[in-house]
């Protein structure tokens, strides 16, 4: 059958440039194999770098752009059961999930509530986990503790907000511009500011002085810096984002005399050493939440195969609402 990929024979500065909507024929599913229609998937940060050649794992070329990813059965391979045509599914992580078809082996498919919203439970593999292990991997954190984050506006920043109040965990979330406070705020943020030189002083003034043991950084450069500031001795700075594209900032000041730690965390790294126990529990529980609507993040826009391209350039702009998706036409 023929199906429409987003694929790319080379990686470059800019990621628009090398992505492309490619008509392909795709085989009948093999032996153990399942043909999944891909209702939706999100263009994370990751992707991005991935285009640009800066990503921790980066695929052989050529590759069909995409890591996650939600569809429904169409058609069952030889020999596969326990799945139906019809049924929503989980698609396995970097499987080239930028299409309109995928071929996956059945095993590594796993089975959503019927029901759900697709659209959301795309975004579930990378981000709600992310969020989740940066409040409990990191350094230890109890009730009535304090953390700071800054791209508090995006998927992560929007489910860290969600899950440390649920924890009774407090959060100051710091955003790059006055538009985001809103959203920030609508979504639970109990302090929501906007980054600038004196953070750390308008982060005393908010919280009365509280002491902060974490510090949750996206971006990189000097914003770094201005987290490590509002740190309480001892404290952490885990960095697991680089939107800025500079290296994270901080004052040898800071690491010496203060006894600040900077670490990253990568979800890929905790999901190698973690037992099968722990990421099905950890990714069970996070599936049940977005069924049924407890955890969600903002949709911006989305956007067909054939218009990848426009949907790569909506995505790495800076000041956007919520997720780009690309949700494939079908049936046209």
């Amino acid at each position: 059958m023929k199906c429409m990929q987003a694929q790319y024979a080379q990686r470059g500065p800019d990621p628009v440039a090398v992505i492309e909507a490619v008509e392909v024929e795709l085989a009948a599913p093999r032996a153990g194999e399942v043909l999944v229609e891909i209702l939706a998937s999100p263009i994370n940060p990751s992707d991005l770098l991935t285009l640009t050649g800066v990503y921790g794992v980066l695929p052989e070329l050529p590759a069909v752009a995409g890591n996650e990813g939600v569809g429904r059965v169409a058609e069952l391979g030889p020999g596969v059961t326990g799945l139906k045509p019809g049924q929503l599914v989980l698609l396995p992580l970097g499987c080239g999930t930028w299409a309109s078809h995928v071929a996956a082996r059945a095993a590594e498919l796993v089975p959503l509530p019927a029901g759900a919203d697709p659209q959301q439970l795309a975004m579930l593999t990378i981000n709600p986990p992310t969020a989740s292990l940066l409040l409990s991997e990191v350094t230890p954190l109890q009730p009535g503790d304090w953390v700071i984050q800054n791209a508090a506006n995006s998927a992560v920043g929007t489910y860290l907000v969600k899950l440390a109040a649920e924890r009774g965990i407090h959060t100051i979330n710091v955003v790059r511009r006055e538009g985001a406070v809103e959203s920030v705020q609508a979504a639970g943020g109990e302090i929501v500011l906007v980054d600038g030189d004196d953070l750390k002083k308008r982060v005393r003034q908010a919280t009365g002085g509280a002491e902060i043991k974490l510090a949750i950084d996206a971006v990189g450069g000097a914003a770094t810096e201005r987290l490590a500031n509002c740190l309480a001795n001892g404290g952490t700075v885990v960095n697991y984002g680089v939107m800025s594209g500079e290296p994270c900032h901080v004052s040898p000041t800071h690491l010496i005399f203060r006894g600040i730690n900077l670490t990253g965390f990568w979800l890929a790294t905790w999901y190698a050493r973690a037992g099968a126990e722990q990421r099905a529990a950890l990714y069970g529980d996070l599936t049940q939440r977005i069924a049924r609507g407890e955890l969600k993040a903002p949709i911006a826009e989305c956007f067909d195969i054939r218009d990848i391209k426009q949907a790569v350039a909506a995505a790495a702009q800076g000041e956007r609402g919520g997720k780009v998706l690309i949700t494939p036409r079908h049936n046209s």
